[in-house]
């Protein structure tokens, strides 16, 4: 893995405070006098260097880690969580659950490089505002909720990922199922029975996968991330500490051995799906794949999420926006006595319709 050269802390040049990356400007902006330092933003070229996973899994060493500049560790010790970010921060509770309790953690060696990472596009003030609207649409939510200033503990968030790509060349056997109908009496009736004619069917299936993304995160959840995939991995650029200016880091807990065994679970899902849609006929059934896979390679990036981590009535719930994108989706609580009503509603809607036709 080449190591991708790191931007030192940047400072304003007005007043000497840390400047902060401003997703709404997409440079470097300084959150008490306003200045903004000049930076270029590296283009996407879709071209990050892509690193063979087979040789990296073997030879792996601490060439290949570290975060490019002074950086401290924390763990929640409530949902186990790990932040990294600039020692001057500081941190008094844990961004994924809002728990206190967060200690120092070395326990681990530093991690893999990020090698590239989606920059946050969508700015703060846009997502607390897609935020109250999507609460203000929680039918179902208690009404306490909607008093709460719940967009107040918003926090931008880069979380780590892998992404993996492979060629693969998969034979598959199967039955393909033809269907046919034939008139039986049954009953004393005459009906049309639909009856399945089964044949051996076989083909080969080559395809290249590209950029299957696992999360390596384990602060957020993981419904939550599927809702506001895809990150367009098309759109990463060199890494650059600048762009983590002002935000956490999540420290990868999903470790790229058990990242790679996921990415081949849903590879081999992905490839079954494919190699059924060519059997031929109606339906199938003993659909065996043979995949062989070859080219396997992977990176390590970081993406930009704004997470809103919030308590009621002694739960968490994570609201997650994709920083990139803006896609959104979220937990909340729901109210009892507003679900009864609603069901009651349907059921007297229900009486009513059958009185109706009743008379």
């Amino acid at each position: 893995m080449n190591d991708v050269s790191a931007v030192q802390k940047h400072t304003c040049a007005a007043c000497g405070a840390p400047a902060e990356w401003n997703a709404a400007k997409l440079r470097l902006v300084c959150p008490f006098c306003g200045t903004e330092t000049p930076f270029e933003m590296k283009p996407a070229t879709g071209q990050i260097e892509e690193i063979d996973l087979a040789r990296t899994l073997r030879d792996l060493d601490d060439t290949q880690r570290g975060w490019k500049g002074a950086r401290k560790t924390v763990q929640c010790q409530s949902c186990k969580a790990v932040s990294v970010f600039d020692p001057d921060r500081v941190g008094q509770r844990c961004d994924f659950c809002g728990s206190p309790a967060i200690v120092d953690y070395n326990e681990i060696k530093a991690p893999i490089s990020p090698q590239s990472l989606l920059p946050f596009r969508v700015s703060e003030s846009s997502v607390r505002e897609t935020i109250r609207k999507w609460y203000a649409r929680r039918w179902f939510a208690p009404n306490a909720l909607s008093k709460k200033a719940l967009v107040d503990t918003i926090k931008g968030i880069y979380i780590p990922y892998w992404t993996f790509d492979a060629h693969v060349h998969c034979p598959w056997t199967a039955e393909a199922g033809h269907y046919y109908y034939e008139t039986e009496r049954r009953n004393g009736k005459t009906e049309r029975v639909r009856k399945v004619r089964w044949e051996p069917a076989s083909g080969v299936v080559d395809h290249f996968f590209d950029d299957t993304l696992v999360s390596g995160t384990r602060g957020v959840h993981e419904a939550l991330l599927r809702k506001i995939e895809p990150f367009p991995t098309a759109e990463l650029v060199p890494y650059d500490r600048a762009y983590l200016a002002g935000f956490v880091v999540e420290h990868y807990q999903v470790v790229l051995f058990d990242a790679a065994q996921a990415a081949a679970g849903r590879m081999d899902a992905e490839l079954r799906g494919i190699c059924a849609s060519q059997v031929a006929g109606d339906t199938h059934r003993n659909l065996q794949i043979h995949p062989s896979y070859s080219a396997q390679t992977f990176k390590h990036i970081l993406v930009p999420i704004w997470l809103l981590v919030y308590n009621y009535r002694a739960k968490p719930f994570q609201v997650v926006v994709n920083g990139f994108t803006g896609a959104m989706d979220g937990e909340y609580p729901k109210s009892g006595w507003k679900i009864f009503f609603a069901v009651l509603a349907v059921i007297l809607i229900f009486l009513f319709i059958v009185w109706l036709d009743a008379n």
